[in-house]
């Protein structure tokens, strides 16, 4: 197997052999796969979940790659969609189940604390159940940043806010994480 060349990718996605399509696009799955799907996971939580979005951002990715024009990187622009299609499950799920925020957050603490997939230690537990207190747009920034390592800039692309904005969502979101830690 050749390793992954974006540019290469880009240049076969554009050939007008569909098998060529084919196996560069699965290439695009195999590199980006378990990087979306931690993505994923860290906001919905659930295994099956986060595998049924992958799935659905991939095909979405697929049913739409003659519109990636390669104005921003290919991970980002998949990145911006595998957000949005969690963000679409969260949105529909805190309207099926009729959530408040509060009544989410522990919603989403009762599915990390059950969750046969975690394999943390006390500690990884406590910051993850802080994480989850935070809201919605600072817990996505949070994640983002503090364990994708996601430059400020890649993240502008993504979420489409101001790369001021997102310093502030992740400073506030640090220090209501730091505050949730030192309690007890």
């Amino acid at each position: 197997m050749k390793t992954y060349n974006e540019n290469d990718i880009l240049t076969d996605l554009r050939s007008n052999d569909p098998q060529t399509q084919h196996k560069a696009f699965e290439q695009i799955v195999r590199f980006y796969s378990e990087k979306l799907y931690w993505q994923i996971r860290k906001m919905v939580l659930s295994h099956d979940d986060a595998n049924d979005i992958l799935q659905n951002a991939f095909i979405k990715a697929w049913m739409s790659i003659e519109l990636f024009r390669g104005e921003a990187k290919l991970s980002t622009w998949l990145y911006k969609i595998a957000i949005n299609e969690s963000i679409t499950f969260l949105n529909k799920q805190r309207a099926h189940l009729h959530f408040s925020m509060d009544d989410e957050e522990a919603h989403l603490i009762g599915k990390l604390e059950t969750d046969d997939y975690f394999d943390g230690d006390a500690a990884q537990m406590k910051l993850q159940k802080a994480i989850l207190t935070l809201p919605e747009k600072q817990r996505l920034v949070f994640n983002l940043r503090y364990f994708d390592e996601m430059p400020y800039e890649d993240m502008s692309s993504v979420l489409s806010t101001s790369v001021g904005a997102l310093k502030a969502s992740y400073h506030h979101a640090t220090k209501k994480i730091e505050d949730y830690l030192s309690r007890d």
